[in-house]
């Protein structure tokens, strides 16, 4: 299948040539966020976005409903972008409902309407499939993924991680934006999130040097805070203590941990409000974190009743003072709020 890059596609909208349709195909939700937002930017001016852009999801059976839409004029813009997302469910249809599905998408993409950029949206495709190959023909794809081969993607996560510092008016110390790639794995949402706290903390300097990412910054290759999530929920003070001391030993430092931790709760409680039954995909936009984060933070926040993430922020702020304060023995701080966040209700409130 022939695809482009997103910076291909920005530079076709920049040359004024028409995209009836396209694919964005890729499982990177920060590269997919991009593109929607370039395209919403190039065809539908501010004021009209209320009504000219839609979004419609085939997971939820809705494929007709987006070209219905499609082929209806918006209100108020000369032009609008229809979204088609979770397209991959398409799939799974029966036999003779996914026929009907794909040759329904393959009509209207025969004969689109000049006002409409229908955008489809897919994870992968399986390319044996008729819907697969038909998207490729009559669309323009546009991989939004980093590949698999693990050098490319951390190659492609620095020069993100450059054009991300670049929007935030802040440079990186050489080394520091390779550090800072391997330390998120390649996940370009988290390298997003992480270099926003980084610019935040450079402050007046506008630099980020290795140090700063090494302090600010937990490794994915040592750990994730979402193991911990699980430990909370059961309330395993025994577990979560053998969790904080193979962290320290792997030379995590206390501060930035809070300050991940309290990321995390501050996330699961977003997940806890969000209405419906979602997937991680669908939930990875709303939270802005990766499908997969999305999806442990969504079983989490089921886990954890709301009052307990609010009494944890609580505690993880007093952790954070304490830590700050400097008069206190890092390890004792941290080995006394796992005892708190991990302690029984009834013990809570006896300590009350």
């Amino acid at each position: 299948m022939a695809q482009v890059s997103p910076e291909q596609l920005l530079a076709r909208l920049a040359s004024g040539k028409a995209i009836p349709a396209l694919l964005l195909l890729g499982e990177e939700p920060y590269l997919r966020d991009q593109c929607r937002a370039r395209l919403i930017e190039k065809f539908v001016p501010e004021a009209a976005r209320t009504w000219a852009v839609s979004r419609y999801s085939a997971g939820r059976g809705e494929t007709q409903a987006a070209l219905d839409q499609s082929e209806t004029m918006a209100m108020l813009s000369p032009q609008q972008v229809v979204f088609l997302e979770e397209a991959e469910a398409i799939e799974k249809l029966g036999e003779k409902n996914r026929e009907e599905t794909v040759t329904q998408l393959a009509a209207y993409l025969d004969n689109p309407a000049p006002f409409t950029v229908l955008v489809v949206e897919a994870t992968g495709l399986d390319q044996r499939m008729k819907l697969g190959k038909m998207l490729a023909e009559k669309t323009l794809v546009v991989a939004c993924g980093l590949g698999e081969n693990a050098a490319a993607r951390q190659a492609a996560a620095v020069a993100f991680a450059r054009i991300m510092g670049k929007e935030k008016g802040v440079a990186f110390e050489p080394g520091a934006a390779e550090d800072l790639a391997e330390f998120v794995a390649a996940d370009l949402m988290r390298l997003k999130t992480e270099i926003e706290k980084l610019a935040t903390f450079a402050g007046d300097k506008k630099f980020i040097s290795r140090n700063d990412v090494t302090s600010m910054v937990i490794s994915e290759k040592t750990t994730t805070v979402w193991e911990l999530a699980d430990l909370l929920a059961a309330r395993n003070s025994r577990k979560a203590l053998e969790f904080l001391d193979r962290l320290l030993r792997d030379g995590e430092e206390p501060l930035p941990m809070v300050g991940a931790m309290a990321w995390m709760y501050r996330k699961l409680i977003e997940a806890s409000e969000v209405k419906g039954l979602m997937n991680g995909w669908q939930a990875s936009r709303v939270l802005g974190m990766n499908p997969q984060q999305a999806e442990l933070a969504l079983q989490a926040s089921r886990r954890i009743p709301k009052a307990q993430l609010l009494a944890g922020l609580r505690a993880l702020q007093k952790a954070d003072d304490r830590l700050k304060g400097g008069a206190e023995d890092p390890r004792v701080v941290m080995e006394f709020l796992v005892t708190e966040l991990t302690a029984s209700r009834a013990a809570t409130a006896a300590a009350r």
